[in-house]
């Protein structure tokens, strides 16, 4: 009996250590990012109720959604580059490459990734999709070559798949059933609907490798750091028919600030956008093309809020929502005719404004929303802060916990950049200083669609503006 005892001792000690030790590693939280490409924050939980985004509204719901949250620059690579950074850089879409070459060749003067932290710190880093500037984060001819890595250290798997588009460049601008976009001047249709499941569109088959990469990083010791990166709604808007069906009927409002600025600015002749086919129609004049361009985004949004909902679907399923943060990101905003634009590349609201929701499980007022104007640069540390890791301090950016712990914090003013110029958005304003020397400023009390520029009679303001600018520019 006393052996017996003994044995039974030992092994509710075993058991018990066990645990502890299982409890000791589910303290530590597990990353989802999502990231979303040109995603406006035209979203039912944004307050525009004609989209139909049921599964990103939910995540709304159980989180902290961002009302204010501007991007550090208002195109795919630069965007991401401060992302998983952490840090201001260039403008140019090439930034995460240039940062890999800097790395081989001066390697001393690059900071580390935020994957390759957070791979430092115990986790298991694992991509999938758009992520970094080129979906897989290759580079080379057709974005395959093995040799050139984007971001060197930072992802246990970095993972694209292609499906019947042959390679990560012809995924990222295709079309239904393998069509891929030429290197030249594109005969691709700029918008399309088409019959079918969703792998008929690559996000599909990037959802699908996400929820396999879900299952596996499940049974692992160790927490994970999981980016996945979705497509849609990027040119060509193209997406499964059913998504369209929900816009049939729905009469998507034309923006109040369609005119062509009359003063110094960043506009552009939308040059992105017409490269595609838009069988000579123009939507800066043709007001039913506009409307159906308009119809077309709002699909490819519900396309990716369906894909979301099935990658959320598996996490649940898992039983690993509760022990992981979920984030959710658009890389930047997009024009859709406004100050007659169709497309990025420029410092108005529309291009830089994007949407970003954060669910924490400890999170407490989950669905209330904050105004508090925060920036990209500012997800790395809170990150960080989240799962309870060291925060580097070469980060430019700032913990956003005191605002999910209280959605009334106050924010900061957030700082962007691109060709064009800089501009800082506060409470009250937005100030840009153009390349040329001129500037811009709007006062978005007043004026929140940014038409009339108040520059020239607001010197003292201008002044103050400028000051604050010029402390971004020190950091950057």
């Amino acid at each position: 009996m006393t052996f017996l005892k003994c044995i039974l001792t030992v092994l509710v000690l075993a058991t018990s250590l066990s645990c502890q030790k299982a409890v000791k590693i589910q303290k530590k939280k597990n990353i989802l990012l999502l990231c979303i490409d040109d995603l406006r924050p035209e979203l039912a939980s944004f307050g525009k109720t004609y989209i139909h985004s049921p599964n990103i509204d939910a995540l709304a719901k159980k989180g902290r959604a961002f009302h204010n949250h501007y991007v550090n620059s208002p195109s795919c690579g630069p965007s991401r580059y401060t992302l998983l950074t952490g840090t201001y850089g260039t403008f140019k879409n090439d930034a995460i490459f240039k940062r890999a070459e800097k790395l081989k060749s001066e390697p001393n003067s690059v900071t580390v990734s935020m994957p390759e932290w957070f791979k430092q710190n115990g986790y298991t880093t694992v991509s999938v999709g758009k992520v970094s500037h080129h979906s897989g984060g290759l580079g080379g001819q057709d974005w395959n070559d093995p040799n050139i890595v984007e971001m060197p250290n930072a992802w246990d798997k970095s993972l694209m798949p292609v499906a019947e588009w042959q390679h990560p460049r012809g995924s990222m601008h295709g079309l239904a059933n393998g069509e891929i976009r030429s290197k030249v001047k594109s005969t691709m249709d700029v918008f399309q609907s088409v019959e079918g499941e969703d792998t008929i569109y690559p996000d599909g088959h990037i959802t699908n490798e996400a929820l396999n990469q879900l299952k596996s990083l499940s049974t692992l010791e160790k927490p994970f750091f999981l980016a996945v990166g979705l497509i849609k709604p990027h040119l060509p808007f193209g997406s499964p028919k059913k998504y369209m069906s929900f816009y049939d009927n729905v009469d998507i409002p034309e923006p109040q600030n369609t005119d062509k600025p009359q003063h110094p600015s960043t506009w552009h002749k939308s040059g992105e956008f017409f490269r595609y086919n838009t069988w000579r129609k123009d939507p800066r004049t043709d007001k039913d093309f506009a409307k159906e361009v308009r119809s077309h985004y709002a699909s490819c949004v519900s396309y990716v809020d369906a894909n979301v909902g099935k990658i959320i679907s598996k996490l649940r399923a898992l039983n690993i929502d509760k022990n992981t943060v979920i984030v959710l990101w658009g890389d930047h905003g997009w024009n859709l005719g406004e100050h007659n634009i169709w497309g990025k590349h420029n410092l108005f609201e529309e291009a830089l404004r994007s949407p970003l929701i954060i669910i924490d499980p400890s999170l407490e007022h989950a669905g209330k929303k904050t105004n508090a104007i925060v920036e990209t640069v500012d997800l790395f540390p809170t990150l960080c802060d989240l799962t309870k890791i060291e925060t580097p301090d070469f980060v430019d950016g700032v913990s956003l916990k005191p605002i999910l712990d209280n959605p009334n914090s106050k924010g900061h003013y957030a700082y962007s950049y691109n060709g064009g110029g800089k501009t800082i958005r506060t409470e009250t304003y937005r100030f840009t200083k153009l390349k040329s020397g001129d500037y811009e400023l709007y006062n978005h009390i007043e004026d929140p669609d940014e038409v009339s520029n108040i520059a020239h009679s607001n010197p003292e303001i201008i002044k103050e503006l400028e000051i604050l600018l010029n402390k971004k520019e020190a950091i950057h």
